[in-house]
């Protein structure tokens, strides 16, 4: 009798737990769509004559045109076109990700595995440098950049970024780095290793998913960042800038928007799709102890 109750009990237990996971599936699938619907109405709107682009209601029965897409191609709106905005976009990213990889591991090893004095204030300093409003540094910026000879230039750009993305970068590698076993260090020592040995021969090889992870990020910060782009290099600037320049006074393009954005898209969703093993391995790193 009370092997037949708990047989019930159990598999009400099971039944309950079933459509318990089956709900949160949905639900995930569900929020999941709603969050990229405007990327995929974005991609379905780049492949619409613009006469389709913008009614009420919207037209779902198209005929998909590859008209936009050259049109963005070979626009001259902005000087040397997407190739040159891209080409931009890809020189700032990659030499800001650059700087900030070679200045923030060996900064975050330090805050981590050998902690300097008061390397709590230090922390908290670089995180005060993320609470102060962009706008409020641009006139100052500006004016820099004009005595210095670096407005509409590349380089003003990559070296703002790097301090931008610098303080996050830190912060996700040290908390990648505390999740590294101490007695694997250890033995390092024990055998000889320097500090430069323990970085390059221990340390990142265990790593490399995080710092996938953290390189992701700033890739994606970078590639989208506006503001300053827009401010310092408007004549001469980055895929965001070029994409600001087909709001006109006669109104929206909204196809060929929809088209430049795809494209301008393009190589950040690569860059994911590519990482992305590294990419979930890094962010669930330092997720348990």
């Amino acid at each position: 009798m009370a092997t037949g109750v708990d047989r019930r009990r159990r598999h009400k237990r099971g039944t309950r737990q079933w459509a318990l996971g089956h709900f949160w599936t949905i639900f995930t699938w569900i929020l999941a769509f709603i969050l990229f619907f405007p990327v995929l109405w974005m991609v379905i709107t780049a492949f619409k004559k613009e006469s389709n682009a913008y009614t009420d209601p919207p037209t779902l029965n198209f005929r998909p045109t590859l008209t936009e897409f050259s049109q963005v191609i070979n626009s001259t709106s902005f000087t040397g076109g997407i190739p040159h905005a891209l080409e931009d976009s890809a020189f700032v990213t990659i030499a800001t990700l650059i700087l900030v990889l070679a200045m923030g591991i060996p900064a975050a090893y330090a805050l981590a595995i050998r902690p300097v004095k008061r390397w709590r204030d230090v922390l908290f300093f670089f995180l005060a440098t993320k609470m102060l409003p962009f706008v409020a540094a641009v006139v100052p910026i500006y004016v820099i950049a004009t005595h210095l000879g670096l407005l509409n230039n590349d380089w003003v750009l990559v070296i703002l970024y790097t301090g931008f993305n610098l303080p996050l970068a830190v912060w996700m590698v040290r908390s990648f780095l505390l999740e590294i076993p101490k007695e694997l260090l250890e033995s390092a020592r024990i055998d000889g290793a320097g500090v430069f040995v323990e970085l390059t021969r221990v340390i990142l090889p265990i790593l490399l998913p995080g710092i996938a992870a953290t390189a992701l990020i700033c890739v994606i910060f970078t590639w989208n960042e506006f503001f300053f782009a827009l401010f310092l290099t408007n004549t001469n600037g980055t895929a965001p800038v070029f994409l600001s320049g087909f709001q006109l006074n006669e109104g929206q393009y909204w196809a060929e928007l929809s088209a430049a954005a795809t494209l301008c898209c393009l190589p950040v969703i690569a860059a994911g799709w590519i990482a992305q093993k590294q990419l979930v391995r890094g962010l669930s790193l330092g997720a348990l102890k």
